[in-house]
C-alpha cells in the first residue's frame, strides 16, 4: 500500500513526489513520458532553470528524486482508478495494480492542433501560446494573433507590452465593431479570411497563408488551440470540472483536492488561466504537502 500514487510525472507530478519523499511517505509516480511542453526548445520563467530545455530539467529532477528511497518512478500509463479514500486502486496499461491511500492527478492536457498544414510542425517553435513563456525572446518583432473570441482582445492589449507590431488574424470570426475600432486606434491590423496554411522553414514561420489568397509575413504567431485532458480518469471518477475558453480543467479547492475526497489535482489539468511550468511546479508541491497532511491520524 502506497501512501500516495501520482498519475503524471512532469513538473507538477515530480514536484509533488519531492515533497512526499522528503516527508518519508511512500509514493509511486506513473508516467508515460510525453510532457505537454516537449515541443518547446527551451523553458522560460522557471527560477533557477530559465532557458533550459524542458526535457533536461525533468531528467535532472528525476535524478534528484533517486536519493529518496520512498519514491518509485514507473514508466506506465494509468488505465483506471477505483476505490475510495484510504483504499484506492490504480490499474496500469501493463496490467499491474497499485494501491494507495491518496491519489494525485497530474497527467496534464494535450493541445488539439487545427487541421491547418504547417500548424503542428510550427507548434512550440514559432506558434506559441504564452507571452510570459516566450515573449521576451521575440520582443519587438512582428507578432500575429490568432483570434478565438473576446478573450483575444485582452491578449492583444497585453501583447503590446512586448511589441508594437501586431496583426490580428480573424480566422473566420466576426469581431465586434467596437473591438475593431479599439484595435484600429491601437494601430493593429485585422486580417480577414481563414488561415489555410502556415508556410514555414523547420518550424519557423515564413508566412500565414489565407483562403483569400493573401500571404502575411509574421515572426511569431500566438495561438490558443483547444486542449483536452491526456486521460479520461477524471470522467470515470466523476470529478467536477470547470469550463475555460480552451477546454475543461478539474475543479479543486484551496488544498488542491478535487470533488472526490482523497484525490488531488495539479498542473495544467487543474489550471484555468495561463498554465506554466512555474504554476505546475507550485501546485504540485502544494498537492503533495496537503495530501501528506491529510494522512495524519
Amino acid at each position: 500500500m502506497n501512501d500516495v500514487i501520482i498519475i503524471g510525472g512532469s513538473f507538477a507530478g515530480l514536484a509533488a513526489a519531492l515533497q512526499l519523499g522528503r516527508a518519508r511517505r511512500t509514493v509511486t509516480v506513473l508516467d508515460s513520458g510525453l510532457p505537454r511542453n516537449r515541443f518547446a526548445g527551451h523553458s522560460h520563467g522557471l527560477l533557477g532553470h530559465d532557458h533550459k530545455p524542458p526535457l533536461d530539467i525533468l531528467a535532472e529532477a528525476r535524478q534528484q528524486l533517486a536519493r529518496y528511497p520512498a519514491i518509485r518512478l514507473v514508466n506506465a500509463r494509468a488505465d483506471s482508478v477505483s476505490g475510495a479514500i484510504d483504499h484506492f486502486s490504480v490499474l496500469t496499461g501493463d496490467g499491474e495494480t497499485f494501491a494507495a491511500r491518496r491519489v494525485i492527478l497530474s497527467y496534464g492536457v494535450a493541445d488539439q492542433m487545427p487541421d491547418v498544414p504547417g500548424f503542428a510542425e510550427s507548434w512550440g517553435t514559432s506558434i506559441v501560446p504564452c507571452p510570459y513563456c516566450d515573449g521576451f525572446e521575440v520582443a519587438g518583432r512582428h507578432w500575429g494573433v490568432l483570434w478565438t473570441g473576446p478573450q483575444s482582445h485582452q491578449s492583444v492589449k497585453l501583447f503590446q507590452h512586448w511589441t508594437d507590431k501586431l496583426t490580428v488574424f480573424a480566422d473566420g470570426h466576426d469581431i465586434p465593431a467596437d473591438i475593431q475600432a479599439d484595435l484600429a486606434g491601437r494601430n493593429i491590423a485585422v486580417v480577414a479570411g481563414r488561415i489555410a496554411a502556415i508556410a514555414h522553414r523547420n518550424g519557423h514561420i515564413a508566412t500565414v497563408d489565407l483562403d483569400t489568397g493573401r500571404h502575411v509575413a509574421v515572426d511569431v504567431l500566438f495561438a490558443q488551440p483547444r486542449n483536452k485532458p491526456c486521460a479520461s480518469l477524471h470522467e470515470t471518477l466523476g470529478l467536477a470540472t470547470v469550463d475555460t475558453p480552451t477546454g475543461i480543467v478539474l475543479k479543486v479547492d484551496e488544498r488542491r483536492q478535487t470533488s472526490v475526497p482523497g484525490i488531488y489535482a495539479a498542473g495544467d489539468l487543474a489550471t484555468p488561466f495561463l498554465p506554466s511550468v512555474t504554476q505546475a511546479s507550485s501546485q504540485g508541491a502544494m498537492a503533495g504537502i496537503f495530501a501528506q497532511q491529510s494522512l495524519l491520524a
